[in-house]
């Protein structure tokens, strides 16, 4: 099979659309990746005879953790890798091409938030140089370099430069986004409302995740309220990517998160990992992402979810077990 091209992939204009290239990628994978096409078989499912996508054997994300998930013989030219932040080893996602995640988060960006250009884009998260196998910082790294405006770059280690650059943002009625890892948008609203609560007109504050093992847990509903309070911001929104995705999924407020055409969520039962959830029903989320030819354009993740009629989703929290049932499936 050929690998569908970028319009193929990024221009999918309606349901049936992808739906046939999904199957089509699909059956490509269980033929030319290994680690899916063991997993497929040893599930002793046919590619041939799955007909629609909620028929598609999504592979449990921990393979990443243990196993070089390629589809196909590239050289991979870059190795992101999950932050590490639990005892398991990280997650490490091989990319063939480069282009197709930059094409991805450009895209996707531009779907939700209109041209980077539109933005100053100040980055709550570690530089280029700190995290190279970071896949939000690289997405970061390229948003910045979109925006093409001088006020964009990276201020984990200047929360002061980065408030006075949103205040000269503020006074000049420039739009700007500030893109942050969850626990340093609180300590940064924390140290505000000790000192002086702001009160942004301009602004955008999008958070990213990355609160487990930095600070006390909370809720996304309670850090959201904490940076309303703390940045004077009506609305917060909200980043769903993966170390293993090369697409990610945005909310724009209230943590409905909604995923551009390439990319579709899908609710499995939390007690049969093979079938799916009802609507609006909490349940595992699996993911489809179109973009990850190169590796596997279908996993189950570890995270729970509800999918809403209009195709918007939550993010409900995260499965007790470190693994989801069927990882054992090939371990040795």
């Amino acid at each position: 099979m050929k690998i569908p091209s970028f319009e193929r992939i990024f221009e999918i204009s309606g349901e049936e659309e992808f739906r046939s290239l999904a199957l089509e990628i699909f059956r490509h994978q269980a033929r030319e990746n290994p680690v899916y096409k063991k997993y497929v078989r040893m599930l002793g499912i046919s590619p041939e005879t799955v007909g629609s996508p909620a028929e598609i054997p999504f592979l449990p994300a921990g393979f990443f953790r243990d196993h070089r998930v390629l589809t196909g013989t590239g050289t991979p030219e870059l190795v992101f890798k999950s932050s590490g932040t639990t005892s398991a080893s990280p997650a490490k996602h091989y990319v063939i091409d480069p282009e197709l995640y930059r094409e991805s988060y450009a895209r996707g960006f531009e779907y939700f938030f209109g041209r980077p250009s539109g933005y100053r884009i100040l980055a709550l998260l570690p530089s280029r140089p700190e995290r190279k196998d970071s896949s939000l910082v690289y997405m970061a790294a390229g948003l910045i370099n979109l925006s093409r405006h001088s006020e964009s770059g990276f201020y984990l280690q200047n929360r002061g430069g980065l408030l006075e650059q949103i205040l000269r943002l503020e006074d000049a009625e420039e739009q700007y986004l500030l893109l942050g890892l969850s626990f340093a948008l609180a300590d940064l609203a924390d140290e505000l409302l000790v000192k002086h609560p702001l009160k942004l007109e301009h602004g955008l504050i999008v958070e990213t995740g990355g609160m487990k093992g930095r600070r006390e847990e909370m809720t996304r509903e309670e850090l959201h309220e904490k940076l309303k309070q703390g940045f004077g911001v009506s609305s917060v929104g909200s980043e769903y990517g993966m170390t293993e995705l090369l697409s990610q999924a945005w909310s724009k407020g209230n943590s409905l998160f909604r995923c551009p055409p390439w990319m579709k969520i899908m609710i499995r039962d939390p007690y049969d990992p093979l079938s799916p959830q009802a609507m609006e029903s909490s349940g595992g989320i699996n993911i489809i992402d179109l973009a990850n030819i190169h590796s596997c354009s279908f996993l189950a993740t570890q995270d729970i979810g509800r999918l809403h009629p209009d195709g918007g989703f939550e993010v409900l929290g995260r499965f007790d077990n470190s693994d989801i049932r069927g990882c054992n499936l090939m371990a040795g």
